[in-house]
């Protein structure tokens, strides 16, 4: 049994409820750790901690449009890595058509986001219709495959060497967030039954980051039942109520989604503003200093960031801190919008990220100075 050194404590001029209050002329930052799971403190500082002249080395925030990663394997299992370490990869998939091939990754399970696009995803469980906005979790070693009429873009996380779970809902209990009678399984219906059958069919399968292929004289989605509680899920953001606050606003842990051992993902859907005017009305100055931060922009506009556009990714390294940008600060402060509209997924890693040669050419040099006051 592990407990963290704690003496809560207030020094100087301070608030007495985080996000709530603040000392006039001051600027919040959260000192935390274990991603907003741990541990914190709230820094009031006179001026605002993102204020920086210049920001260089690999500490620097990152920012990445992935509208312009244009390649279109036909394969799932050979979609560019954009970013990843030992406890996840993510990749990009664009494809459109029919796979004439099965695949499976050996590697972890697999979440895939459809960003833009949709289509029939075929495995072992059966037939699953997928459509913008939807999550897809498949269980490691899953085989399956993918049908489309128009182009699917894909954000492909994986959990390498491990496995998804839903979050701990305490006190709110678990039908909160979402409940999980919303979670939709394959079905073996007709049109499972009619993809059934006796040609030779190509299985690739990923372990250890290699591919390996297996070749079968028929086809290996011929399941005529099963019963259990290993399967794929299925879950659209639409079907996500997140937990709201009019008085305090919510640390992005309370937005979590799934979780593997060593990163989370969340998902943040439109939603009230804090109404509150005592209340902190956007995410607050922090700094994460033990998860780097991952956020992929879906639709809307992100109402702590400027210039940002979905299918845009940001990537903030553990250790410094940030937050709104300016305009979006000042905005908040006059409580000019009474409601969120984004849509976005963020993967938030215990272990440090690698951004790999995929992000080439796709990044936005200038994104460390969109802190710098207009």
């Amino acid at each position: 049994m592990k407990n963290w050194i704690s003496f809560p404590k207030v020094e100087g001029t301070a608030s007495r409820q985080a996000h709530v209050r603040l000392p006039a002329g001051t600027y919040e930052r959260e000192m935390g750790r274990e991603g907003f799971f741990g541990p914190a403190t709230q820094m009031h500082h006179a001026h605002p901690p993102t204020g920086w002249t210049s920001f260089d080395g690999p500490l620097r925030p990152r920012a990445f449009d992935l509208n312009h990663v244009d390649t279109m394997p036909g394969c799932p299992l050979e979609a560019p890595a954009l970013m990843g370490n030992g406890a996840t990869q993510v990749r990009l998939w664009r494809f459109k058509g029919r796979m004439d091939h099965l695949v499976r990754n050996a590697d972890g399970d697999d979440l895939l986001f459809f960003h833009q696009g949709g289509g029939h995803l075929f495995c072992d469980y059966g037939h699953l219709e997928v459509r913008e906005g939807d999550y897809v979790v498949l269980p490691r070693n899953t085989c399956w495959r993918l049908e489309t009429d128009e182009a699917v873009m894909v954000l492909m996380v994986e959990a390498t060497n491990d496995a998804y779970k839903l979050p701990h809902k305490g006190l709110v209990g678990t039908h909160a967030i979402f409940d999980p009678a919303v979670l939709d399984v394959p079905a073996l219906d007709d049109a499972f039954q009619a993809q059934k059958h006796e040609r030779e069919t190509l299985v690739r399968v990923k372990k250890r980051g290699q591919l390996c292929a297996m070749t079968y004289p028929f086809n290996p989605l011929d399941a005529v039942g099963w019963h259990g509680d290993l399967a794929p899920v299925r879950l659209n953001w639409r079907d996500i109520r997140p937990l709201m606050s009019h008085r305090y606003h919510l640390p992005p842990s309370a937005h979590s989604t799934w979780i593997a051992g060593r990163f989370i993902v969340c998902t943040f859907v439109p939603r009230p503003i804090e109404s509150d005017p005592e209340a902190l009305k956007l995410p607050y100055y922090h700094s994460n200093e033990d998860f780097d931060e991952v956020l992929f922009y879906h639709r809307g506009q992100f109402f702590s960031r400027d210039n940002i556009h979905p299918g845009m990714v940001t990537y903030h390294p553990s250790g410094f801190p940030h937050g709104p940008h300016p305009k979006a600060y000042e905005v908040a402060q006059k409580f000019e919008r009474k409601e969120t509209d984004e849509v976005a997924v963020m993967i938030d890693t215990r272990d440090p990220l690698d951004v790999y040669q995929a992000m080439d050419g796709v990044e936005w040099g200038g994104y460390a100075d969109s802190w710098k006051a207009k």
